[in-house]
């Protein structure tokens, strides 16, 4: 179901440089042929643990998600976006809040969301700055609050229509909530482990996705990240899409 209007951008495409030709044993005389180089060691990454059995399997609800993100007769759909948002929020709040003490400016000195890929936060200035983890997160949750409790952004009194700016705004709020979810999942799995709540957390979490991509709040590029700066939940969304558990 269609939530927003497409964006369209004007995007150009740089042009690679040229590369000198590889060099084959064509190019060097017998005597100035190099010598055979060492096989270069395999650095192998272990598989994350929510990526592991059972780990990956662990979950509430059973089957397709796409079932319980339908929007229900006679709601309007802003109305069942901002709901939900409500909820996606509050819950993971919750679950932060149990793990924030193992979240701090030593354990996370940045809001990491796998082994390459750092998030930054844009300051007042417009510029890219790092910040630890505790602190991203503390932004982007007091962020949301003051949202949620504009009634002029999330109008909750009767004869107040939702703002034209409510499909961009609710779309940012899901970005910056995927990367709280990409942080834990990344940095304090072991934690949500040792609580024994993985079913727990994996339900919303799959929940959240199955519903961002169903209301176009989501981009798939913003689950997965670049080919040089991966997103670690980009593993999981793809399990669970071969599992069945998420649409394609």
């Amino acid at each position: 179901m269609s939530f927003f209007n497409s964006i369209g951008r004007s995007m150009t495409r740089s042009q690679r440089p040229k590369r000198s030709p590889t060099p084959t044993s064509a190019t060097f005389s017998p005597s100035e042929m190099p010598p055979p180089q060492p096989p270069s060691p395999t650095i192998t990454t272990p598989k994350p643990l929510y990526l592991s059995s059972p780990f990956v399997e662990a979950a509430l609800v059973k089957g397709n998600f796409k079932t319980i993100v339908m929007l229900p007769k006679y709601v309007d759909i802003m109305e069942w976006v901002a709901v939900n948002i409500f909820d996606f929020y509050t819950n993971l709040n919750e679950f932060y809040g149990v793990i924030a003490e193992c979240c701090n400016q030593q354990s996370c000195p940045k809001m990491s969301a796998g082994p390459a890929l750092n998030y930054t936060w844009i300051n007042q200035d417009r510029k890219s700055v790092h910040l630890a983890a505790p602190t991203y997160i503390d932004y982007v949750m007091t962020w949301v609050q003051n949202l949620l409790d504009d009634d002029n952004t999330f109008p909750t009194k009767a004869g107040h229509e939702f703002p034209p700016s409510f499909p961009s705004t609710v779309k940012h709020v899901y970005r910056q909530l995927l990367r709280v979810f990409a942080h834990i999942y990344h940095a304090h799995y072991h934690q949500i482990l040792h609580l024994r709540s993985e079913p727990h957390f994996n339900s919303l979490f799959a929940h959240f996705l199955a519903f961002g991509r169903e209301y176009e709040l989501l981009e798939v590029k913003d689950v997965k990240g670049s080919s040089s700066a991966p997103v670690g939940v980009g593993q999981l969304w793809e399990a669970w899409r071969q599992m069945g558990i998420l649409e394609g």
